[in-house]
């Protein structure tokens, strides 16, 4: 079959990991380090690196978690000031474009799409795109007082996208929906409730599902936590898996304290037998799909996420395929709940379908916004050791925010075009939002958490439901303890109890009915 040359194709992928242990200041990696390595080994894995370092026009940057919010990664290490440029440097390359993308773990597929996209209408001729994180630097350079100087100032102007849209509103805000280990627990404790288990059957699914995972991370050479867990391990509270969020455990959310870069390289057929890369490294985007929900508590139902459940049915649509064609995944694995919720979609069982290549956010390592770069790395790898199979890959961002989704094989397709995302947005944006309330009431738990310091609980946050509608909480200040040990009693479920609700000065504030 002869391809049309505008066809976009992966032709290189490349991963660095780090296991600095704080001994040798000079030995430390760095963001742009990472990056480098993992740039330099996906235009090794090309076949033809020269040829292809001469022809990139665009560098791209998964937005660093510095630069995401603050206090994201510990101070006193700088950083570079345009990091697509610092790269571009460091590859001795001069592109047309150089960009920072948005924040969000979607970021990296959605990179993807685009720069496919891009380049079949030839506005791009070789991309790459690179990301990485050096927190474990960081904060092991912290704790042993060594002094890290990671500051690169770069001339010449990149397209900074910024933080991107709002995730949350002032109303979830103001009301205890924040930080993202406080949040995930919401869309778990509802699909848990939602399934007919108590939470020790919820925590055993989570434990037995993130065995595998951690299994598949042992085997992976690019892993930051290369350790086999068992699901008994997991499931238990100890020293090393301290509870953080209920129904969490350490080990069941991402690990951010990772030193990961990944990169991928996207070019056109024609531009790819004119470099001269072997046939044998082309890895072909044959869908994708994208959508954006809504904040959280404007959701229909917390339980779900019709971000994904659109994003992945409209990826394979868009190939041309369903979910039976697809044998391999990488699902994003911030928290359990993102993966069960697609894996319910696919109608797959993540305990006899493995849903990741690298063992996943918790095990692999939670690269910031960049983990998926590696799902995507460690797919063309796989496809090219199975030629002809399909693969999927998930992207997830904020609160199960943003997806972004692509479908890969080695073969190639028999016409490509870009995919209009706009309907499956359209299709998300319809979903119904309840009403929600800022008034006194009396409501039924909808969903909860607990989150913990130390062993100890120490905030919450409650979604309840009245006749009218819904209602976001926190503890009431007046028994704040009293009511962190209601929602913590082991004898009663939270979910179903009854709540009463004082609203002030834009706050709601809850009490456990006894």
């Amino acid at each position: 079959m002869t391809l049309d040359p505008s066809t976009p194709v992966l032709i290189g992928v490349g991963q660095a990991v780090d296991h600095w242990d704080g001994s040798d200041a000079a030995a430390a990696p760095s963001p742009q380090s990472l990056m480098q390595r993992a740039a330099e080994a996906a235009l090794a894995d090309t076949g033809a690196a020269e040829a292809v370092r001469a022809a990139i026009d665009v560098v791209t940057v998964v937005r660093h978690f510095a630069d995401s919010a603050p206090g994201m990664v510990p101070e006193g290490t700088g950083g570079c000031d345009k990091p697509p440029l610092g790269l571009a440097r460091r590859l001795g390359v001069t592109p047309a474009r150089a960009i920072y993308s948005i924040v969000g773990g979607q970021s990296p597929q959605s990179l993807v799409n685009e720069f496919a996209a891009a380049i079949h209408a030839g506005e791009a001729r070789c991309v790459v795109l690179s990301g990485s994180e050096a927190i474990a630097a960081a904060k092991t350079a912290a704790r042993k007082g060594v002094a890290l100087d990671w500051n690169e100032a770069i001339d010449g102007e990149m397209e900074d996208r910024g933080l991107g849209p709002m995730l949350l509103d002032r109303h979830e805000l103001k009301n205890g929906i924040g930080a993202p280990i406080l949040t995930y627990p919401l869309f778990e404790n509802a699909l848990r409730a939602r399934l007919g288990r108590s939470k020790a059957e919820h925590v055993a699914e989570m434990s037995e599902l993130w065995a595998g995972f951690s299994a598949v991370a042992a085997k992976n050479p690019y892993a930051q936590f290369p350790k086999a867990m068992s699901a008994d391990y997991l499931a238990t509270p100890s020293d090393g898996n301290y509870p953080v969020a209920d129904p969490y455990l350490k080990w069941h959310v991402a690990q951010d304290a990772v030193n990961q870069g990944a990169a991928v390289i996207l070019t056109s057929v024609g531009q790819a037998e004119a470099m001269g890369v072997p046939r044998a490294k082309w890895v072909f985007l044959h869908g994708s799909g994208e959508a954006m929900d809504k904040p959280v508590s404007l959701r229909t139902d917390l339980s779900r996420s019709r971000a994904i459940e659109v994003s992945l049915k409209g990826a394979l649509a868009s190939a041309g395929k369903t979910a039976a064609d697809i044998a391999h995944y990488d699902i994003y694995s911030c928290f359990p709940v993102a993966v069960l919720l697609a894996a319910e979609t696919l109608g797959v069982d993540g305990r006899s379908t493995p849903l990741t290549l690298t063992g996943g956010l918790p095990f692999s390592g939670g690269a910031g916004n960049n983990y998926s770069m590696h799902g995507i790395a460690a797919m063309v790898e796989t496809l090219r050791a199975d030629p002809g199979s399909y693969g999927l890959v998930l992207a997830n961002g904020g609160f199960l925010s943003k997806e972004a989704v692509g479908i890969y094989s080695t073969t190639a397709p028999k016409s490509w075009s870009p995919v209009d995302h706009a309907p499956m947005q359209a299709e998300v944006d319809a979903q119904p939002s309840p009403e929600r309330l800022e008034e006194d009431a009396t409501g039924m738990i909808e969903s909860y958490t607990i989150g913990y310091a130390k062993g100890v609980p120490a905030r919450a946050v409650v979604i309840a439901r009245t006749d009218k509608g819904r209602i976001v909480a926190r503890p009431d200040d007046a028994d704040k303890a009293g009511q962190l040990a209601a929602l913590a009693d082991p004898a009663r479920d939270p979910i179903g109890r009854r709540v009463t609700i004082r609203h002030a000065d834009g706050v709601n504030s809850f009490t456990v009915a006894a």
